[in-house]
């Protein structure tokens, strides 16, 4: 564990030193919240099932605030990077969870054209909207799902089991198109939709894990199109994707990812379900108090 956190050191501040925006100790002080955010993204990934990307994407956004890019792109960046780093991150996880016979291949199988649709349609979306509007979707939704976690009741059901045909489908693209807009990778939506329709929270953190990877590959590919040539983004970019913040975020959150796994098939349900508001509610604060 120590090699690879010191592995991820040595190249974020290669990379950070290539930057002529801040002193020595500013730098050591980015790399150290970097490298935080790989560890706290993967386990989440691997406890909640979220990919990682509620954490990632607030602290890509101060980053490269940090690093002076343009307001009007850097939502649009730090989105798109976070899903990027969710590929490895969700694949790492997801084959934690299945060792342990807790996924829903059906469910998933099912998803895969409709989730796909919704990353496709958010995709060219993104271009067309607002860095403030992003930040004001992801605030919105991450507190919504927090608020139903805390004081939800057992009783809120929106069905015996999850619909088929065209209604579960309609739900497959709706994850897929709030997730890419958000740069999560669908747990956030999919542990409450699958909660409220009568599913366990473990068999739920543990079916989003592979949703994550059918969402971050598509609508990672659609965000390099669609800031293809856009004259303001940081250096070493592919379209939106910072390859840049890939690196520095990549290494640690992969690691830590099979032992956010672990850890949560150990916790009882309640005590998941808290973690994971505990979790939205500071990061949707954290997005309000950006727009003020």
């Amino acid at each position: 564990m120590l090699g690879v956190v010191a592995n991820a050191t040595v190249q974020v501040l290669l990379l950070l030193s290539m930057l002529d925006t801040s002193s020595p100790t500013d730098l050591l002080a980015l790399a150290a919240v970097l490298l935080g955010a790989g560890v706290v993204s993967g386990l989440m990934a691997g406890l909640l099932g979220v990919g990682g990307g509620a954490v990632m994407v607030p602290v890509l956004y101060q980053f490269f605030g940090f690093l002076g890019i343009d307001e009007s792109v850097r939502m649009h960046v730090s989105v798109a990077t976070s899903l990027a780093v969710i590929i490895p991150t969700s694949v790492r996880s997801f084959q934690a969870h299945r060792s342990k016979g807790a996924v829903d291949m059906e469910l998933l199988r099912s998803w895969v054209v409709p989730v796909l649709l919704g990353v496709v349609v958010a995709s060219i979306a993104a271009s067309f909207i607002s860095g403030g509007a992003l930040r004001v979707i992801f605030a919105v939704f991450a507190l919504s799902v927090a608020l139903k976690l805390f004081f939800g009741n057992e009783s809120y059901r929106l069905g015996a089991d999850i619909p088929r045909g065209v209604l579960r489908a309609a739900l497959g693209s709706a994850i897929g198109f709030l997730s890419t807009l958000m740069g999560i990778g669908g747990g956030t939506f999919n542990n409450t939709l699958m909660t409220l329709y009568n599913r366990p929270i473990h068999q739920a953190v543990a079916t989003s894990s592979g949703l994550g990877f059918l969402i971050a590959v598509p609508a990672t590919l659609g965000f390099i199109w669609s800031g293809w040539g856009v004259e303001t983004l940081p250096p070493f970019s592919l379209g939106y994707v910072s390859l840049l913040g890939v690196i520095c975020l990549l290494p640690t959150s992969v690691y830590f990812a099979p032992w956010g796994a672990k850890l949560a098939h150990r916790l009882e349900k309640r005590q998941l379900e808290i973690a994971f508001a505990v979790f939205l509610t500071i990061v949707a604060i954290r997005f309000f108090w950006t727009l003020v």
